[in-house]
């Protein structure tokens, strides 16, 4: 979207909007772009792309095989003759995977037992702070989510700091019901939003419901999702709110749960940039609008805010939409957490690096095979 035209020119890459964006460069580096011949028209399933590896063989949610490009130009990258990614959705199977030397990464280690991975013998745990955020969504299309207070109810109703110890281990930070934090070089700071049982109360009588919250959540929404609904089950019966939570299965969470149930756990892993997280998620009209949140006030900042080249004037365009999510929207972000990836002495190459999980998911590409 907002792109017009992309062509090649006398040796440059020409781009065309149809309006301003001062983020275009960083939304180039994005992890979800490929480059693939005529665009991947002919066929996006030959995964012709400009890495370092190609892709040899693959079962669709199983496991990927890919062997190094012998025509690849990359310098730093592609050492390992092959590589093979294995699906392990299972937070245990995928750790004892790497205990074992089934696999020699693994991503995603559960904050509960990355102490306990960090005593495995020639095992090494990293943690990269960044933009993911574990997250409660509400439809705020959809009753009884529909009503901002009852949603004010429930935010004041959460203990992010219980939440960010017991869930994440320290590894995080808390939460501000927005999807921005520190990670972002325009982020503004807020007023902390704290627990107050006595607020959530004021809010939940203001609010007119009555009986409980039905609350929906499995593992694989984020590691300790489950745990995470009890404690928020526990914090919201100080303020006299009952939250009944449904576990839903592991498999099929992503496809009819998350973005189809009105009241569910959820992850973001975040984005480059605050336009870019803000326009794939709560735009009104982003496909991924998680929360059915639309707001006029915030669209218009939003796209004002993209084609500002005033830093300044940026910033704090985008510290006022935050503040409309927060105070409007429908997330409850108690915690951002650390990417926690691990790795065993049979490869070496490790750098921590700012942004995501797995050295900016280069990590397959950029080490190598020691024994």
């Amino acid at each position: 979207r907002g792109i017009t035209s992309m062509k090649a020119e006398n040796g440059n890459f020409v781009i065309e909007l149809d309006s301003p964006n001062a983020d275009l460069p960083y939304l180039l580096s994005d992890y979800h772009l490929m480059i693939q011949p005529n665009g991947g028209k002919d066929n996006p399933n030959a995964a012709i792309g400009t890495g370092p590896y190609v892709l040899k063989d693959h079962e669709p949610g199983v496991r990927f095989v890919f062997e190094r490009n012998p025509h690849s130009w990359i310098e730093g990258q592609g050492f390992a003759d092959t590589i093979e990614l294995i699906v392990l959705n299972d937070d245990t199977a995928r750790t004892a995977a790497l205990q074992s030397g089934q696999v020699d990464m693994i991503s995603r280690v559960p904050p509960k037992v990355a102490g306990l991975v960090t005593r495995i013998p020639g095992v090494h745990v990293h943690s990269t702070a960044g933009p993911g955020h574990y997250v409660f969504i509400m439809h705020t299309d959809t009753a009884p989510f529909d009503n901002n207070d009852l949603r004010m109810a429930l935010k004041y109703g959460i203990n992010r700091q219980e939440m960010v110890d017991k869930i994440l281990f320290g590894y995080g930070s808390v939460g501000n019901d927005t999807p921005i934090n520190a990670s972002y070089p325009l982020f503004t700071p807020a007023e902390q939003r704290e627990y107050d049982p006595d607020k959530a109360a004021h809010y939940f009588k203001a609010s007119g419901h009555e009986g409980p919250v039905l609350l929906r959540t499995s593992d694989n929404s984020f590691p300790g999702a489950p745990d995470a609904a009890a404690l928020f089950q526990q914090s919201l019966k100080g303020a006299g709110i009952d939250l009944k939570i449904k576990r839903e299965p592991n498999d099929g969470y992503w496809s009819e749960v998350w973005n189809k149930q009105p009241f569910c756990t959820s992850y973001w892993s975040g984005r480059a940039t605050q336009d870019a997280m803000f326009s794939t998620a709560y735009l009104s009209t982003a496909d991924w609008n998680d929360t059915r949140f639309t707001n006029e006030k915030f669209d218009q900042l939003l796209i004002a805010a993209r084609g500002e080249l005033d830093e300044a004037k940026r910033k704090q365009m985008y510290a006022d939409a935050s503040t409309i999510v927060r105070d409007e929207g429908g997330l409850i972000c108690p915690m951002f957490n650390n990417f926690i990836d691990a790795t065993n002495d049979k490869i070496a190459g490790w750098r921590t690096t700012k942004g995501f999980d797995m050295m900016n998911l280069y990590a397959p590409m950029k080490m190598w095979v020691v024994g």
